[in-house]
């Protein structure tokens, strides 16, 4: 599972099937020789084009949810508890702990403790 592709998919699968179908309806339309097989690209493509738009609103249903599950821990949990998340972070696993300097440094506009190595 791909986030961002399953929702650039969403976005982007129905124009890409009227283009399909469009061009594959000029070109039966020009070749027409009784049987108008466009009906089955435009099936294929609208198949196609139903499952980008179901796996794109589930991401985007999944990000909602964790978006939603993390607003209500904070609210229960403040400010506190975040400082301790971050800091068991910081002891196992520093490279994100780099990471999160860098996120921190830039909302509030001041320069991080460690440059971040790849």
């Amino acid at each position: 599972m791909n986030p961002v592709k399953d929702v650039w998919n969403m976005v982007t699968m129905p124009l890409k099937a009227l283009f399909v179908v469009g061009l594959c309806g000029v070109i039966n339309y020009m070749t027409f020789s009784g049987t108008w097989w466009v009906k089955w690209v435009a099936l294929g493509m609208g198949i196609a084009t139903v499952v980008a738009l179901g796996k794109g609103l589930r991401t985007l249903l999944l990000l909602g949810l964790i978006w939603w599950a993390g607003r209500a821990i904070y609210r229960k949990y403040g400010q506190a508890m975040r400082e301790r998340f971050d800091a068991w972070v910081a002891r196992t696993n520093p490279q994100w702990a780099q990471w999160r300097d860098v996120v921190d440094a830039v909302q509030t506009g001041t320069p991080a403790t460690q440059p971040v190595r790849h």
